[in-house]
């Protein structure tokens, strides 16, 4: 049985990495899924694996974008996953420029997207809104400043979502995994790909399928039930600072 049969399910950042595995697994149960990104060669590529799929090109930075494009649509699921880190530096060494995207994709594009889709939610009682968060919104470590910022701010936004919209009948989630396998250290390392796969050498991070396996899990409970917080650590992974590699 498709548990998500007759959903309609929006995904920001679907392009790749957790986004695009979130995506693949919600229409395979079933939900007509809506892949927002800004590469649109790479989500029409998603969408081709979907069997009921739709791309939007966005870029969640824009405000106005936003609320034109999702504003007037109905979502029974939305999964703010957008999101990027740049840099290790030291804050007192880091690129203002870094920072201001960082915060402007991981914080302000989660406000705007949230902005769009919420009120729909409530007009209609009912709705799953989950916010991909990370580890580093709990924990801070060595190079993660800002980054670590715009996280623990997206767990901030979780919680005023249960409170601002809490009694409207809408399941509030936020899902915060540790070390996981996808471009992300390719892109905080600016295409560096030697760089990249040193982070993961010598331990087995979570996988992007992993990820989306709990998005499933939290959306796919009964009714009355909210899976509110999970946090998902990769077995070689005891802290944000903190990995066993053999």
């Amino acid at each position: 049985m498709q548990r998500l049969k007759k959903k309609t399910a929006l995904v920001s950042g679907a392009s790749s990495g957790i986004g695009r595995a979130t995506a693949l697994v919600l229409g395979a149960e079933g939900a007509h899924v809506v892949l927002a990104a800004r590469r649109s060669a790479r989500l029409e590529a998603v969408a081709a694996e979907i069997d009921s799929a739709e791309v939007q090109v966005l870029d969640v930075c824009d405000a106005d974008r936003c609320q034109e494009v999702l504003g007037e649509r109905t979502f029974d699921i939305v999964v703010a996953n957008a999101g990027l880190g740049l840099g290790l530096g030291s804050i007192q060494e880091g690129d203002p420029r870094d920072w201001r995207r960082m915060i402007d994709t991981n914080v302000n594009g989660l406000l705007h997207v949230v902005r769009a889709t919420l009120p729909q939610m409530i007009a209609r009682g009912s709705g799953d809104h989950v916010v991909l968060g990370s580890v580093a919104g709990f924990q801070v470590y060595p190079g993660g400043n800002v980054y670590c910022a715009s996280k623990y701010a997206a767990r901030a936004i979780y919680e005023a979502m249960r409170i601002d919209a809490g009694g409207h009948g809408i399941r509030f989630t936020t899902i915060n995994p540790g070390m996981v396998e996808t471009e992300f250290s390719l892109v905080r390392f600016d295409g560096d790909a030697r760089r990249a796969k040193e982070i993961y050498a010598g331990m087995t991070p979570l996988r992007a399928e992993d990820v989306a396996d709990a998005v499933l899990y939290a959306v796919t409970r009964p009714p009355h039930v909210n899976v509110g917080e999970m946090v998902l650590w990769p077995t070689d992974q005891t802290s944000t600072s903190v990995v066993h590699r053999s």
